[in-house]
């Protein structure tokens, strides 16, 4: 599979990844921590991350919680 490009929290990444559980674990998020994600302004569940595709010139975004007061 080639290369494609997509944006990542507003960096631009080449990426094989043709999922969006796929390309967290490319770019080395811990699974089991607490953040939601969404691709192109639209909320994903967490039980769409393995089946969520990706294309070239999407905006993924991954928002942890922020803790304290």
């Amino acid at each position: 599979m080639t290369d494609f490009e997509v944006s990542l929290n507003g960096e631009r990444i080449a990426t094989q990844a043709a999922t969006l559980q796929a390309l967290l674990l490319e770019r080395g998020f811990d699974m089991q921590s607490a953040f939601a994600c969404a691709i192109n302004s639209d909320f994903v569940p967490r039980p769409q991350w393995p089946g969520r595709g990706l294309q070239g010139g999407d905006r993924v975004d991954v928002v942890t919680p922020i803790t304290g007061g």
